[in-house]
């Protein structure tokens, strides 16, 4: 059980300390469904790589989509004065797009339910060294490039990056997954006050994720879906028990 599972700990760990940073500013932005719109968009160019090139350029695709919903909403954060209303209509576009995309594949149903949220247990240890040093170079922008940068330079590319890291997690875990692990710790870690929101975040995020992994293990459980629920019902509880609105004076 350690050989198995301890890779993929360690995997959580990793997705978690990246989204929840991406996390906590999608939320303090107000635009929570960033995250998700692009995902879907992202998850677009997997279904073409698997309906129509027999998922050759899936990586390739993947990203171009990516990066797509990434200046899209680049461009409405900026410009635009219903900004969430216009990402929530990308999200559906992906969505339906995904849905049409598939439709003619015989396998199509199976693949759209991976790229909601994937079966990640027997993920390879070569998968997850090539994910943890494309995250490990996420890390390096964000912590040393970005804050030097400011006005529209400083958003474009705190979207690629987004973009970047969506495109490697839609691939490696799904939509749903991604979106969980991007706004789930994030928001707990903003209900308290007394520690870093961050660290919070990594803390509760990882508990949430090594539960769901080792309840998946012994229960023969789709193991995506099980970080999607506990992770779920973590941010729902903590918000029921310790968010409140400040009154009106």
């Amino acid at each position: 059980m350690t050989t198995l599972l301890a890779p993929l700990l360690f995997l959580v760990i990793i997705l978690v300390a990246v989204h929840s940073w991406f996390g906590l500013r999608i939320i303090r932005r107000g635009i929570i469904f960033t995250d998700l719109a692009i995902g879907q968009i992202a998850a677009v160019g997997s279904a073409i790589s698997v309906s129509f090139f027999h998922s050759d350029y899936l990586y390739p695709l993947t990203l171009l989509f990516a990066l797509t919903g990434a200046l899209l909403i680049t461009f409405a954060v900026s410009r635009l004065r219903y900004i969430e209303a216009f990402i929530g209509l990308l999200y559906v576009l992906g969505a339906s797009g995904i849905m049409l995309i598939l439709a003619q594949n015989p396998e199509g149903s199976e693949h759209f339910s991976a790229l909601l949220a994937a079966d990640v247990l027997f993920t390879s240890t070569d998968v997850i060294i090539k994910s943890a040093l494309i995250y490990a170079g996420i890390g390096m922008l964000l912590f040393w490039v970005l804050p030097k940068l400011k006005g529209l330079a400083h958003e474009l590319l705190f979207f690629i990056l987004l973009a970047v890291t969506v495109t490697s997690s839609v691939q490696l875990a799904g939509v749903l997954v991604v979106f969980v692990l991007l706004i789930a710790p994030a928001l707990i870690g903003l209900m308290q006050k007394r520690f870093s929101p961050y660290n919070v975040a990594l803390l509760t995020g990882t508990l949430f994720g090594t539960a769901a992994i080792i309840a998946s293990y012994y229960l023969d459980l789709p193991t995506g879906y099980a970080i999607v629920f506990f992770g779920a019902l973590s941010a729902v509880i903590a918000v029921l028990l310790f968010d409140r609105k400040v009154p009106e004076a």
